[in-house]
């Protein structure tokens, strides 16, 4: 049985990769609740501020990815837009819809484990590097660190969509 974010903190493990970590939990979370296994979560320092998980299927709304769900909901709650000071690390890499949220929201920094294109190939889907594509053309583009825990974020990509 693999171990719990909270347990791996305790490993030697950089910040990147312990959130990293939990934002493949929150994956993996999401397929149990009948949804893409997809997670994130929003980092403030060394503070979780928020997590979130894929909820197409579960609020019938084909919008509700981890991160612009996410972020959604963080601005609402707190009335907060301008998320330069935050870190969002995500299992995969996010689509053009949630890249274009990050922008919009000026989020500071942008981790992901698995990239577009490994979902892309178990899809069979043509790939592309949708988040890069969006941010070369936005004036404001956050700071991005590419596949962290990546076999790990292919992984539950796999066991998912393996029909």
């Amino acid at each position: 049985m693999p171990l719990l974010y909270y347990e791996k903190r305790e490993l030697d493990m950089t910040q990147d990769e312990v959130y990293t970590l939990r934002a493949i939990e929150l994956a993996k979370q999401a397929a149990e609740h009948g949804n893409e296994p997809f997670g994130a979560l929003l980092v403030k320092g060394d503070e979780i501020m928020m997590e979130g998980e894929n909820q197409i299927f579960s609020q019938n709304e084909p919008t509700y990815h981890a991160e612009l769900g996410l972020i959604r909901r963080y601005c609402h709650e707190t009335g907060i837009t301008d998320l330069s000071e935050y870190t969002l690390y995500s299992s995969c890499e996010p689509c053009f819809m949630c890249s274009g949220g990050i922008v919009w929201a000026k989020v500071g920094r942008l981790v992901y484990s698995a990239y577009d294109k490994d979902y892309c190939d178990i899809r069979g889907f043509k790939s592309n590097d949708c988040s890069d594509l969006i941010f070369e053309l936005s004036p404001v583009r956050p700071e991005v660190k590419k596949g962290v825990l990546r076999e790990l974020g292919i992984q539950v990509l796999k066991n998912y969509f393996k029909d």
